[in-house]
């Protein structure tokens, strides 16, 4: 179709703003985009449809214009909903790029706009097996990533080729969830996670009991340029049902370009995500200098106001917002901004409702308690599967609070999660998570003493034991750690380990004569109790 084809009758109603004289160019897609630079996804002949929110002033339209006119799009729509009517800045850029401009009216949806060129255009391109995802790409941009469901099942119905995209923790972000079970989607993204750990070439292979698939990277480090801080642990993948290295070149273009276009899609994602990144770390900042409760109500507000603009027509007011969470993360071993990025991908959700601040190796969480409930051994679980991307030396920390029941509690919580992710730290694993009925433990006492100290103290109690125990093939260790859990029980400790009364009094009594101990006394039952735990 051509651009004045917009104009005619029948078409949505536009109205054309500039370069008249280029109305009979050909238009062979849509990108919708609030990208400051999305010269990088154009692939040329593109309508793109913009809300006008990457203009700040006078200067962003010239290079919005001469970007897009690089790019090779035939002519720029703008959306009115937003911003109000067209600035006469970005007129008179289309007119000096010779850019044919539209005005979208506020009641016009960008999605008819994009079903009508994709009626128009749809008919020319079927039979192009490369252009099958490029003619379907209005979907993606017209309605985010639903749209990518769209393209899914387009490929599914019509070349019988099967594709998911997975979050890096196993999350089906688009594609028939339903054929592809919890286990087989965790293996996918540890085998995904591993290889580009391991820098190897995509496409990836993993092979399930349901067949091969192929894993290609969608995201930050798919593209040309150098990963992104933090990309490799928090990019989509997609997944395709079969090896694509044996397929014939039109199909694996096909693969390819897909991938382009969820990578896209992720990007305008991430792009969208910017302002609540903002908000994030003005809560933050608010909490550190312990601000007063109405300054951080007001951000959190601001916050839910965003989020039920996707949800319900009324933001929640600040009493239906009935408790929040605290999460504290902190990454070793990894580049800085890594955590951030994937607690930002894993507690995102449909809803974005996360506000996810931090710096640096760390990051702070504050969420709705009542929209997603967050308990220490869940959170463990949903992160899991990203130990593969971890590598040697890659750990990730964290501390969740229990919920504060209002914005002035929000301190104290922040606090609570500290104390949380130091007992975390203090234990062994690659992705450790400790909540907040810990805090009231003795482990947060040991959390908080100095490595060398609790080294000393493990040391004055266990050493000999331990060397005891090697010599000469004993088992005194595990006998004290039965003990200890059988609460000084002679009779129940004894039929645990399996073995006569007489020999458990022995083995205790070999530990109190190596020890200097003496194991009916509380004290010296504390004092192994906590250096068995230290061990």
């Amino acid at each position: 179709m051509r651009v004045r084809d917009l104009l005619a009758p029948g078409a949505p109603r536009l109205r054309l703003l500039a370069a008249e004289e280029e109305l009979d160019r050909q238009v062979s897609g849509v990108m919708t985009t609030d990208l400051h630079d999305p010269g990088r996804y154009l692939h040329g002949g593109e309508l793109v449809l913009t809300g006008m929110l990457w203009r700040g002033g006078p200067a962003d339209s010239e290079r919005f214009v001469r970007t897009i006119a690089a790019g090779g799009a035939v002519a720029l729509a703008a959306g009115e909903a937003e911003v109000g009517p067209v600035p006469e800045d970005l007129v008179e850029a289309c007119r000096r790029h010779r850019m044919p401009l539209l005005a979208v009216p506020d009641d016009i949806a960008f999605g008819t706009v994009t079903e009508f060129i994709g009626r128009q255009v749809s008919a020319d391109r079927a039979a192009d097996l490369a252009a099958l995802v490029d003619r379907h790409r209005l979907l993606v941009s017209a309605a985010g990533g639903g749209g990518l469901d769209a393209v899914l099942d387009l490929l599914g119905g019509d070349l019988d080729l099967d594709c998911w995209v997975l979050a890096p923790t196993g999350a089906v972000i688009a594609g028939p969830a339903d054929r592809l079970t919890a286990e087989d989607r965790d293996q996918l993204v540890r085998a995904h996670l591993a290889a580009q750990r391991q820098r190897r070439r995509p496409p990836h292979r993993a092979r399930l009991a349901g067949g091969a698939y192929s894993l290609l990277p969608a995201g930050a480090s798919a593209g040309p340029e150098a990963p992104q801080t933090g990309a490799l642990l928090a990019d989509w993948v997609l997944a395709v049902a079969g090896d694509v290295t044996e397929w014939t070149t039109k199909r694996q273009q096909l693969a390819e370009n897909l991938a382009r276009l969820v990578a896209a899609e992720r990007h305008r994602r991430d792009e969208g995500r910017r302002l609540r990144r903002r908000l994030a770390d003005e809560l933050l900042a608010l909490l550190r200098r312990d601000a007063d409760p109405g300054e951080i109500s007001r951000t959190l507000y601001a916050s839910s106001a965003m989020a039920a603009r996707y949800e319900s027509p009324e933001p929640k007011s600040q009493a239906q917002e009935a408790s929040w969470l605290v999460l504290s993360a902190e990454g070793t071993g990894l580049p800085e901004g890594t955590v951030r990025a994937v607690l930002e991908e894993a507690l995102g959700g449909t809803s974005d409702r996360a506000l996810v601040a931090g710096a640096g190796n760390g990051a702070v969480v504050v969420l709705p308690a009542l929209d997603t409930a967050v308990p220490a051994d869940t959170l463990r679980e949903l992160l899991a599967p990203l130990e593969a991307g971890l590598g040697s030396e890659g750990r990730i920390t964290l501390g969740v609070s229990a919920p504060a029941s209002e914005a002035g509690g929000l301190r104290g919580a922040l606090e609570e999660a500290r104390h949380a992710r130091r007992i975390a730290a203090a234990r062994v694993g690659r992705v450790c998570v400790a909540g907040p009925e810990e805090l009231a433990s003795h482990v947060l006492l040991l959390a908080a003493v100095p490595d060398e100290v609790r080294r000393a103290f493990r040391s004055r109690l266990l050493d000999k034991v331990i060397a005891y125990d090697i010599e000469h093939q004993a088992d005194l260790v595990r006998t004290l750690e039965a003990f200890l859990r059988s609460d000084g029980s002679w009779t129940r400790c004894a039929g645990q380990l399996h073995v006569h009364v007489n020999t458990l009094r022995y083995r205790i009594g070999r530990i109190e004569e190596l020890t200097g101990r003496d194991l009916s006394r509380l004290e010296d039952r504390v004092d192994f109790y906590l250096a068995l735990e230290l061990a």
